[in-house]
């Protein structure tokens, strides 16, 4: 008998996390005036804004969200809820979630929100920081809100996936 029959096998270096599955989000930033939007990289690793939406009529808006749905295939919506700084769903907050509702269902998508308080205030001051006026880029803070919204959104879902127990296969 060898000395290397006595030892232990080698242990298996742990095995990378599972890949998230590819995902097409849409992040709403829905206003009173306007809609910010943002998308993300099948990876679902990288917000990026994509455009603002003056809003006109519900019909109008919903024709300019269909066209980025059916272009990017977007599979859920992720909405920015504005909360009261002390955690409670004010009028506004009441009002974007009856225009989210109304959109998911007619888009016939599923709606999740995301806490979006201060993210205005991060965009403009994101703004502030490439030298650019907050009140001169009111569709520029829209959308960097709602890109800042679905990061949010991208960054829970890869911490809920890296967390989430590994499934074992079924032993019959």
């Amino acid at each position: 008998m060898t000395e290397n029959q006595n030892l232990p096998p080698a242990p298996q270096p742990p095995s990378p996390p599972a890949p998230l599955p590819q995902i097409s989000a849409l992040g709403l930033d829905i206003g009173r005036k306007r809609v910010g939007v943002a998308g993300c990289d099948r990876t679902g690793l990288i917000a990026t804004g994509l455009t603002t939406i003056e809003r006109k009529s519900f019909t109008n808006d919903l024709a300019q969200l269909q066209e980025l749905i059916a272009e990017r295939e977007v599979e859920i919506l992720v909405v920015g809820l504005p909360y009261s700084m002390d955690g409670t769903l004010g009028y506004q907050a009441k009002q974007v979630q009856k225009i989210a509702r109304s959109y998911a269902k007619a888009l016939n998508l599923p709606l999740e929100y995301v806490d979006e308080r201060l993210t205005s205030f991060q965009a403009e001051e994101l703004l502030k920081a490439e030298n650019r006026s907050p009140s001169r880029n009111k569709n520029l803070i829209d959308r960097k809100a709602a890109a800042i919204i679905l990061q949010q959104w991208l960054d829970e879902r890869r911490k809920r996936q890296q967390h989430a127990p590994a499934l074992e296969p079924n032993h019959v």
